[in-house]
């Protein structure tokens, strides 16, 4: 189904008390129509600007409630990250003794661990946001594509929050930083951009077969292991290396490291990350326009 604002014509109204007649003019008015659609599906994203205040309305809506009657509030996205630090630095930098390229190992699988929560995070959020949503997606119209991105957005206070730590961490250790900081934005819009392509695509396929919410949190599982998060890509063995560098967070998170210590980028894992996000970025969203005439009748 494909949504089509029109708008309605002037109408003509006569009331009349004995030869007199009043003429009334019925003001236009906007109409959203529902067209099915048999092949080819715009995917119509000035939409997306049309309808904002919604965008931003859902967006301030899941960072209230993720904190809503918490006893540490904010301080949880401090928490899950910081602790994981803690434990992949004991039973991996201390016990297993796993190189981190010469950097101090805490330090190191921490700026993994940042784009990697927020990752995790997003996909989780965005999975369940169509089913969460249920009441509004059956009684209000508006782009569907506006619930899982306002899951994810909301999800960048976090990660703002937690990388603040990060920088308190970077004089602890007598670290620098250097020109090389200055990619920080457009790898965190990477990692943004890459998280709406896979949340969009997994809250379209949760709406219709809810085997997804029970097989999301295993699949997350698995990702981060096939990410060089605790691990560092040189001790893969070079015949393995090419299917570690398959997943897009790959480059990202190797980007990340080389930006905050000032290590030579590898330019082409980057640019590969960087192609593959385009890709599922627009063939996801054409999928989930696809799906979403069906939201209302299976949610």
């Amino acid at each position: 189904m494909e949504a089509v604002t029109r708008t309605e014509g002037d109408g003509l109204a006569g009331p009349g008390r004995g030869s007199e007649q009043a003429l009334y003019h019925l003001p236009e008015k906007p109409l959203v129509v529902i067209e099915p659609h048999k092949s080819w599906v715009a995917l119509n994203l000035r939409d997306l600007w049309l309808y904002r205040e919604t965008f931003y309305f859902l967006v301030w809506r899941d960072i209230k409630v993720r904190y809503k009657q918490t006893v540490f509030g904010v301080a949880w996205a401090i928490i899950q990250p910081l602790f994981l630090m803690l434990a992949f630095a004991f039973f991996f930098g201390q016990l297993v003794r796993v190189s981190s390229d010469g950097a101090p190992y805490p330090i190191w699988v921490y700026v993994g661990i940042l784009p990697w929560t927020f990752f995790s995070n997003a996909l989780a959020n965005s999975g369940n946001s169509l089913i969460g949503n249920s009441n509004l997606i059956t009684k209000v119209y508006f782009p569907r594509l506006i619930i899982p991105s306002a899951a994810i957005a909301a999800g960048l206070l976090d990660f703002a929050i937690a990388f603040a730590l990060l920088l308190g961490f970077i004089p602890f250790y007598g670290l620098g930083l250097s020109r090389s900081v200055l990619m920080l934005p457009p790898l965190v819009l990477l990692v943004t951009f890459l998280a709406l392509a896979v949340g969009i695509w997994t809250s379209a396929l949760n709406a219709r077969y809810r085997d997804v919410r029970h097989a999301l949190p295993f699949v997350i599982q698995l990702w981060m292991f096939a990410t060089p998060i605790i691990y560092p890509l040189s001790i893969v063995p070079p015949e393995y290396r090419w299917v570690i560098a398959l997943n897009p967070l790959t480059g990202i998170v190797e980007g990340f490291r080389s930006a905050l210590f000032g290590w030579p980028f590898n330019w082409g894992a980057l640019a590969f990350s960087a192609a593959i996000t385009l890709f599922l970025f627009v063939f996801f969203i054409y999928v989930f326009r696809r799906m979403e005439s069906s939201f209302a009748d299976v949610i």
